[in-house]
């Protein structure tokens, strides 16, 4: 069997890896916990400046080292189906000293590094685990703009938002006198960012703690406006590519079955009967093509009907 997929037939993973920074005080921990059953990896020891009542049901793992990462991904964690990574640039520091020790990386220790996050990402995707990372945030300047990035090494930058599927940038808004904070996912001329879930380019983040410190919604911010729209499109092309999967197996089966130009007439005045879906009218006419060529049938222009080729006869 062929390993060769068209668009209707590819499968898409079902986990999203996405990244959220902003400057302190944004709320882009809490923003990170708002999804399904989060296990927090804190690195830099940030949960203590998280409001106790959105970490209720949250398992923490404290990391001092980056063998405990290590450790932590062998055991069972079927009951989680996020990991939240409070701060990917901690995370980072904790990676460098794992392959470096007290020295300062050089050039080529950049390749080992980068691919101990790679494997992270990779574990994490086998199993099948959302990953969220919170970064804090940083700038860059391009001419004469300054452009706010997350707070990551260069050398890791572009290996680490390579492996994103959504890059949000947090910030608090004030529209007609009311305060709000948003995420951006689309790049612009003031902040990165990677948007290829195909969200809304600016969403704002719900409010979830009043003014006193009590929680008045639940914090499932990432799990509703995020991850479930993503899953609903997955739903989508999946039922999709199973109708295409269907009637391009009775397409097949009924293109076998032709072996003149009588049938193959037949066939091609049902072409568009068929419940088409994406390519499969595409693949269809490509199909028939090149059954009426195996067969040695053309075209007649004058009646628009397929016939025996004659054959010339053999040059003696």
């Amino acid at each position: 069997m062929s390993l060769i997929r068209n668009s209707n037939e590819l499968v898409l993973p079902s986990n999203i890896k996405m990244m959220v920074y902003g400057q302190p005080g944004m709320g882009k921990s809490t923003y990170a916990l708002s999804t399904p059953k989060p296990l927090l990896f804190d690195f830099d020891n940030g949960v203590k400046r998280i409001n106790g009542a959105n970490l209720v049901g949250v398992d923490t793992v404290q990391i001092s080292k980056w063998q405990d990462v290590l450790d932590v991904l062998k055991e069972n964690l079927s009951g989680y189906q996020t990991i939240v990574v409070d701060t990917i640039g901690k995370m980072m520091d904790y990676i460098i000293t794992h392959k470096c020790g007290n020295r300062v990386p050089i050039i080529k220790d950049w390749n080992g590094i980068n691919q101990e996050f790679s494997n992270f990402m990779r574990n994490l995707s086998d199993l099948n685990k959302h990953v969220v990372f919170v970064a804090h945030r940083d700038t860059r300047k391009e001419g004469d703009d300054t452009v706010f990035i997350p707070s990551l090494r260069e050398k890791s930058y572009n290996s680490i938002v390579t492996e994103l599927d959504l890059l949000g940038y947090i910030e608090a808004r004030t529209e007609n006198g009311r305060t709000k904070r948003t995420i951006t996912f689309d790049p612009t001329t003031r902040n990165d960012g990677k948007n290829t879930c195909n969200l809304p380019s600016v969403m704002e983040i719900p409010t979830i703690i009043d003014a006193n410190g009590n929680l008045i919604r639940k914090n499932t911010a990432i799990q509703d406006y995020v991850i479930n729209p993503y899953l609903g499109m997955l739903a989508a092309k999946k039922a999709e590519t199973e109708q295409y999967v269907k009637v391009m197996a009775e397409i097949r089966e009924q293109i076998e079955l032709i072996t003149d130009a009588s049938s193959a007439n037949d066939f091609a005045s049902r072409v568009k009967a068929f419940d088409h879906v994406g390519s499969s009218l595409d693949m269809t006419r490509a199909l028939f093509s090149a059954k009426v060529n195996s067969l040695n049938l053309i075209m007649d222009k004058e009646t628009n009907k397929y016939i025996q080729k004659e054959l010339q006869p053999s040059l003696l």
